[in-house]
């Protein structure tokens, strides 16, 4: 009786009683969720960038408050939103594979939910709450097979403020300056809010809400601030907006800072030609139609010869076909051989093929990028290091899949190469990756020695999906990283030409045939990413880890005294 009457008595009791029924827990799901979604409409084929941050600060701020419990099944919300859309590209493989594959992935982001559920409680959280994401993305881009880096913060800045960040700390300092990025804007935004709604006489502020380097009694606002006589509570004045001032105004920072980043781009310079030859139809089938789709890269390359002696295009140095340009093994299928020769002797430079070989036991079989001469014939080659697990061969229990999935029969035993793909084709040195190495940064960092990287894929299989210019969009980032042009060739698309600051010179149309021809710069000089290797990665990865221990024994000892 007494509740009820003091709730007609005090304005605002009832209203506040009827809200206290609504769900607490809708805003949250709902919220990571929208999260997640904003961050895979920040990369390819959408590439709104802007939305990394935002969507990182909106996790950052969900997540704050909650017990690793909730913030694991958070993550793990904000998981599938994000990757079900993100890898929609593994829909022409089979809609049981994408689902496999996106629940799979969002397990890591339900561990990077309970690393920000911990470490948004520690002082200067915006900073750890970056580091937490490079940890997550360590060890997504590691384990298990490997690892799958695809999809990383970095990949969605390739054509951003922040890209330059690249060629200083590699992609792993793009995904901490992102991630950096959304914490210090989360932190003006929970500054401002809490200013905004405080009371007349607040309660101080604890220390886990400052940013970084931030008085921990700064954001507690003082009679004056709050609810003087003459002043509304809640306008937004003193120290919380200075605070939140600084972030946004660090903010800028940062995204100048990767602005002004040197990208060089002079040098020797070399014309090279880029041949898509297309493939007849899409689809996993797409290796029964191998005659077809040779023939149309060696027809192609006759179309480049007759160009270039009709002086419509100037004589290349070297020319790049994709990766399973030849599925019918040269050295062993006469016919083949002879296509390949005709083209590369018409054409008069070295060609790089990229074909499919016996590895001489009848059962297992090479990715190559060979060196192709048009005297000498075939070379030097590269042997594809890291096939795809469940796509280029079965890491486990291979009896047992092959029997409950039929898909299965059609993967191949592609054998691991052990060479890193630093190759001499002709007067020019070039580092040659395959298909989806092209994500993984060691791998990159092996060949960017040579002043000319290569990528021979073939996304037939995956064409009009999302995959195709997420993969081309790492290749821009590469170029930035180590400063090197990169030529991007693909069966059926995207196939390109990028400079070493980044920019799209040429790209190619899917399902499309195509020849590209440009100059480009040659660089020999090393970034600062070249030198430090793998450091960057993993510093910030420790880092994040170590915040979280700290946070985690930090709310221990608390829970203990209390």
């Amino acid at each position: 009786m007494a509740q009820e009457l003091l709730a007609e008595k005090t304005p605002g009791v009832a209203e506040r009683d009827r809200r206290s029924r609504i769900p607490a827990w809708l805003p949250r799901p709902a919220g990571v969720v929208l999260a997640g979604l904003l961050l895979a409409a920040a990369f390819p084929p959408i590439g709104w960038w802007p939305l990394a941050p935002v969507a990182t600060a909106m996790l950052a701020l969900l997540m704050r408050g909650r017990t690793w419990r909730r913030g694991a099944a958070l993550g793990m919300l904000f998981g599938l939103a994000f990757c079900f859309p993100t890898f929609e590209g593994l829909r022409p493989v089979g809609i049981d594979a994408w689902v496999a594959l996106s629940i799979f992935e969002a397990l890591y982001f339900a561990v990077l939910g309970i690393g920000l559920a911990l470490v948004t409680r520690l002082p200067g959280w915006p900073v750890w709450t970056a580091a937490a994401w490079i940890t997550e993305e360590l060890i997504r881009g590691r384990v298990p097979f490997g690892g799958f880096p695809w999809a990383r913060l970095a990949f969605s800045q390739t054509s951003s403020p922040l890209t330059g960040y690249a060629s200083i700390g590699g992609a792993p300092l793009v995904g901490f300056v992102t991630a950096l990025t959304g914490g210090l804007l989360a932190a003006a935004v929970l500054l401002l809010w809490r200013r905004r709604t405080a009371s007349p006489a607040p309660e101080p502020v604890a220390a886990a809400d400052a940013v970084p380097g931030a008085d921990p009694t700064a954001e507690a606002g003082t009679a004056a601030e709050t609810g003087t006589p003459g002043r509304a509570p809640g306008r937004v004045t003193g120290r919380p907006v200075r605070w939140a001032a600084l972030a946004v105004a660090a903010v800028l920072v940062l995204c100048a800072v990767g602005m002004l980043v040197p990208r060089p781009t002079g040098g020797r310079s070399v014309t090279v030609a880029v041949i898509q030859g297309n493939v007849p139809r899409a689809g996993l089938d797409f290796l029964g139609q191998r005659q077809a789709v040779l023939n149309n890269h060696a027809r192609e390359t006759h179309r480049l010869a007759e160009e270039v002696r009709a002086g419509q295009v100037p004589r290349p140095d070297v020319v790049i076909w994709p990766e399973n340009s030849s599925d019918l093994d040269p050295y062993a299928d006469e016919t083949a051989r002879e296509v390949i020769a005709a083209a590369v002797k018409d054409v008069g430079v070295p060609v790089l093929v990229g074909a499919v070989i016996d590895a001489g036991d009848g059962e297992h079989v090479e990715n190559r990028g060979i060196v192709w001469d048009p005297v000498k014939g075939p070379g030097a080659y590269y042997v594809k290091r890291h096939p795809l697990p469940f796509g280029e061969y079965i890491p486990i229990f291979r009896g047992l899949l092959r029997k409950l999935i039929t898909r299965f029969d059609q993967v191949g035993e592609f054998v691991k190469g052990r060479s890193r793909g630093s190759l001499q084709l002709g007067p020019v040195k070039i580092g040659d990756v395959i298909c989806f190495e092209v994500a993984y940064d060691g791998l990159v960092r092996d060949v960017a020695d040579a002043p000319l990287l290569v990528v021979q894929t073939n996304n037939a299989t995956f064409g009009r999906t999302s995959l195709p210019p997420q993969q081309f969009a790492m290749s821009q980032m590469r170029a930035v990283e180590h400063g090197r042009s990169v030529l991007v060739a693909s069966t059926s698309g995207i196939s390109g030409i990028i400079a070493p600051d980044g920019k799209v010179l040429t790209k190619s149309k899917e399902f499309t045939p195509d020849i590209q021809v440009r100059r480009v710069p040659l660089r020999t000089s090393r970034t600062l990413t070249d030198h430090l290797g793998a450091a960057p990665e993993w510093v910030l990865a420790l880092l994040g880890l170590a915040a979280a221990v700290a946070a985690a024994w930090r709310t221990r000892k608390t829970s203990r005294g209390a």
